[in-house]
């Protein structure tokens, strides 16, 4: 029997599968914490800022599928989970997150540390409550989990200080909380009408985001049944690429030359579980079949001539008897000879050419040889995701881990936490940039606390250079996004993490295995090109013409070198040839 509310919060989360809490302990959190202690099944992960302990969470649940768990004090100390839960609840994966508050009796009076948690968090949350008084749990702490759960998104338990010390309401234990798993497949008359328009159309492309997760086979077949390449968004990257004749790359900003080409020339567009946000690499006039788990995101990005809610495995296997056969394969063919093309461009700009700084492309497709086939990566947003689109192949077992949806500076570093805690054999890889590592610098001291062994690749370019390109293709001269680095190298050794600096890159692939072979952590600090060209797979004539506005002004504004280093780290015919 509990004998208070913490007590009963930790027997409840235990009973649920939870192993392990991220946070940062604080007074009005201390009963809690003193639960936790006193319980000893639980392992508390020590973080030194709240941002990184919700990112961490949210990987562990990316990784596991289960529900992770955070706890901060009250006022600034949760709501700096704020960035990290925003990032969970648009990746869709179940975290809890348990918000200490002031004193029940000084709410609402402006008291020290005040914040209204339950209203805060209420945005980037499907489940947001106060708990006012003990005999409201352990219903309110089963409800969020189980809302957290089932809708895969974040649920938030403010509690203040006070009601974690009260006596804790008699109540028989509920069925331990576990997510269920239900098949849900469209009305046959769906299923037909869709089969019906995709009859009708002689060049179809599958466009596959992350709905498309365990239904690699069907979707496969699928394919085959409709002689359609596959394009993936970058979130279903991880769970299509792999083992796929059918696949030409991806769309997008980040994407392939490939993948927007098979789009724009299909006739019919499948939409299998992707939310692609970006409306201008749809086709214009195909018809469009869509396929999603939530009714609610049919038709949200562009235009359709039928939306059908539905899991993507069991739909692509109710579909397929009700197609037809004896496909013309040309626009198959045409898309994958068009892709094998363009991998072969890309692949010719990632070698070591004997250039320094180091192109960014070397770094990731040396990383992508050399990491293990069950290897995860996880993936600042900026210049490193551009690489990691490109260059990192997956495989069956490999996983890929980052802000896609939120688009958060920071993410890759505590991710990498989340994900290596779940198990420490397994190979996991940060691709941080420099902004991004220095934005929560402070929890490389959490890697070392809580024993990690993850591996962090920091792209140094001593920029904000995802920020730049943009500048580029807007016009616009380059302001406030030079960054003044440390020796990444020598500030990984000073927090007791083995640190490898690299400048030429002959000595990058020595330098990579290295890393790889320790058994502890490891940063390596790899000085890589600032202005390396990261063209979008099709360019407006409005980036054309703000590429040339920006290379004037450069020369206007006393700053021609620019376009100098640009032009040899890029190679000019690299660019427009």
């Amino acid at each position: 029997m509990a004998e208070n509310v913490a007590d009963l919060f930790v027997h409840t989360l235990r009973a649920a599968g939870v192993s392990r809490i991220w946070g940062l302990a604080g007074d009005s959190l201390n009963a809690f914490t003193d639960a936790i202690r006193r319980d000893g099944g639980i392992r508390w992960l020590h973080m030194r800022h709240e941002e990184a302990a919700a990112f961490a969470a949210a990987a562990e649940a990316e990784v596991t599928g289960e529900l992770a768990v955070i706890a901060g004090s009250s006022g600034p100390g949760n709501l700096h989970f704020i960035n990290g839960l925003f990032d969970a609840q648009r990746s869709r994966v179940p975290v809890l997150a348990i918000a200490s508050h002031i004193p029940s009796a000084e709410i609402g009076s402006g008291y020290f540390q005040e914040t209204h948690p339950q209203d805060l968090f209420r945005e980037c949350s499907v489940y947001s409550e106060l708990v006012a008084d003990p005999s409201q749990l352990p219903w309110v702490l089963e409800i969020a989990m189980r809302t957290a759960v089932e809708k895969r998104g974040v649920a938030v338990v403010v509690v203040p200080g006070d009601i974690f010390f009260a006596d804790a309401p008699d109540r028989r234990p509920s069925a331990p909380i576990r997510a269920s798993r239900p098949v849900i497949v469209p009305s046959l008359g769906e299923l037909a009408r869709a089969a019906t328009m995709l009859d009708g159309a002689k060049k179809i492309t599958i466009l596959a985001g992350a709905g498309v997760a365990g239904a690699h086979a069907e979707v496969l077949a699928l394919a085959e049944k409709l002689q359609a390449p596959i394009v993936h968004a970058f979130r279903g990257k991880e769970h299509i690429e792999y083992d796929n004749p059918y696949d030409v790359g991806m769309t997008g900003l980040l994407g392939f030359a490939s993948g927007y080409r098979a789009i724009a020339k299909c006739d019919a567009l499948l939409i299998l579980g992707s939310d692609f946000p970006y409306r201008q690499f749809y086709p214009d006039k195909a018809t469009i079949i869509q396929v999603d788990i939530r009714g609610e995101q049919l038709g949200r990005r562009t235009p359709i001539d039928m939306g059908m809610v539905g899991e993507v495995g069991a739909t692509a296997e109710a579909l397929l008897p009700l197609l037809q056969g004896d496909r013309d394969g040309r626009h198959l063919r045409d898309s994958v000879q068009h892709y094998k093309k363009t991998r072969r461009d890309l692949d010719g700009l990632a070698n070591n050419d004997g250039k320094t700084p180091i192109h960014p492309q070397y770094v990731a497709r040396l990383l992508d040889e050399l990491a293990d086939e069950d290897a995860v990566f996880t993936v600042d947003v900026g210049s490193p995701v551009i690489w990691a689109a490109r260059y990192l192949q997956m495989t069956k077992d490999r996983r890929l881990i980052g802000s896609f949806t939120h688009g958060s500076m920071a993410n890759a570093m505590p991710q990498a936490l989340g994900a290596q805690v779940v198990d420490r054999d397994r190979q996991v890889i940060a691709l941080s940039g420099d902004g991004g590592l220095s934005m929560l610098m402070g929890d490389l001291l959490s890697i070392r606390q809580n024993d990690l062994p993850v591996k962090i690749v920091v792209f140094n370019n001593s920029a904000l250079g995802f920020i730049e390109v943009e500048m580029v293709a807007a016009g616009i001269v380059n302001f406030g996004t030079e960054l003044v680095n440390p020796d990444f190298a020598q500030v990984a050794e000073a927090v007791g993490i083995t640190g490898i600096r690299v400048e030429h890159p002959d000595d990058l692939e020595p330098a990579l295995r290295r890393a790889l072979a320790e058994p502890g952590p490891v940063l390596v600090d790899v000085v890589v090109a600032g202005n390396e060209l990261s063209i979008p797979p099709s360019i407006t004539a409005e980036q054309a013409k703000g590429f040339t506005l920006w290379a004037l002004r450069s020369v206007l504004s006393g700053r021609g070198d620019e376009i100098l280093d640009l032009a040899d780290t890029n190679v000019w015919r690299r660019v427009f040839g």
